[in-house]
């Protein structure tokens, strides 16, 4: 039997199910959300690492989708739950609202694949030709597919509402239809201006995983945020900490997510994948969502551990990651086409050349500060 959901009951508090993040404390679950959590779909985000291969050089970022996934779903509530302190009658903010955001935050990254978004910006490419897919929109065929599985009572109304909020920052994503209370919509993935609570948590998150120190802090951005012509905005003194928001996101891009000895383990993993992708029929998978949530960082040790000839190739090119035979970057041998891979890595601040910040002139007075918008570096790898 499924939950009711009458979104404008409070919740009895002794009625949530009470977590302990290492980055934010105490978190509280509702009953509405722990119907998704406790699902094998859900609890797949458990063998997800948050920065896919990252641990072979950071052996500190073993957390996963799962943690980060409550992660997002605490803050987006506190965001919502600061504005409608201040604002909440002005704007007509429901107990409905709360939750909606909630559980966006909850369910945004239901549909990732493995590995990061190495799964999607290179294996799939690889495999389909160019074929674009997106882990955005494949959260929300799960997030269908999790409430048609599992009976949860959830109107159609209130379901549709918490898939738009998680797709509103991808390209098929937009907040131009929304009637009302668009900035809802741009607390979870924000495809305005870039800021919102994932990104909150995961800088914070991955930052301390790493061993690195972050200087962003988003609680000074959490409580002054109010919502002006139906956005989301800052005051214009906290230009600095919105600076250090995607500055500090650039860094970790240069020296975690694209470390040179992270993207040779990459590549190497892609190599592996597609040798073992006819044996296995891991990418088919990505049009079916029953198939879909059985996939995830485990398919290596799957391979790893197989006889089969079929997947011989595949299990070498793992056994070489194991003994640290990485593909090395260029110099002084003679080589084959067939033994170089370029891997052409582009940081920006989210809007490409352009400056963040002039995103957010409606409160922001300070859109002349200069700020370096984008990098890019090609890397070089034999695999020899």
């Amino acid at each position: 039997m499924g939950l009711s959901t009458n979104f404008e009951d409070s919740t009895d508090r002794r009625l949530l199910k009470q977590v302990h993040d290492n980055v934010h404390g105490n978190i509280y679950l509702e009953p509405i959300s722990l119907k998704f959590i406790d699902t094998e779909e859900f609890q797949r985000l458990r063998e997800l690492k948050q920065l896919g291969l990252s641990n072979m050089v950071y052996p500190g970022a073993v957390h996963s989708r799962f943690e980060h996934s409550l992660g997002v779903y605490w803050l987006a509530g506190k965001a919502v739950d600061t504005i409608k302190t201040c604002q909440g009658l002005e704007l007509g903010i429901e107990r409905s609202d709360i939750k909606l955001v909630k559980l966006a935050g909850l369910l945004h990254d239901v549909g990732h694949g493995p590995f990061s978004h190495m799964f999607e910006k290179e294996f799939l490419p690889r495999v389909f030709n160019g074929f674009t897919w997106s882990h955005e929109d494949m959260s929300v065929k799960m997030v269908d597919h999790i409430v048609d599985e599992h009976n949860i009572d959830i109107d159609s109304d209130s379901l549709t509402k918490v898939k738009q909020m998680i797709i509103a920052s991808s390209e098929h994503g937009s907040t131009e239809n929304m009637k009302e209370k668009k900035f809802l919509y741009d607390i979870v993935a924000n495809g305005r201006n870039g800021i919102d609570v994932d990104k909150f948590d995961y800088i914070v998150r991955d930052s301390r995983a790493c061993g690195l120190g972050c200087n962003f802090h988003f609680e000074r951005l959490m409580e002054s945020m109010q919502v002006m012509g139906d956005e989301i905005c800052y005051r214009a003194k906290d230009y600095l900490t919105i600076h250090k928001l995607f500055a500090t996101r650039a860094d970790l891009h240069r020296t975690v997510y694209t470390h040179a000895k992270v993207k040779a383990i990459e590549l190497m993993v892609i190599d592996a994948l597609l040798k073992a992708n006819d044996s296995l029929d891991i990418a088919s998978s990505i049009h079916q969502p029953a198939e879909f949530w059985k996939l995830d960082d485990t398919i290596l040790k799957i391979i790893e551990i197989s006889n089969t000839q079929e997947l011989k190739e595949a299990r070498d090119i793992i056994q070489r990651i194991r003994r640290r035979e990485l593909y090395q970057k260029m110099g002084g041998v003679t080589l084959e086409e067939e033994d170089i891979v370029v891997s052409n890595v582009k940081i920006d601040l989210t809007r490409g050349r352009n400056n963040p910040l002039q995103r957010i002139m409606r409160v922001m007075r300070y859109s002349q500060s200069k700020m370096i918008a984008s990098a890019t570096c090609c890397l070089h790898f034999t695999k020899i």
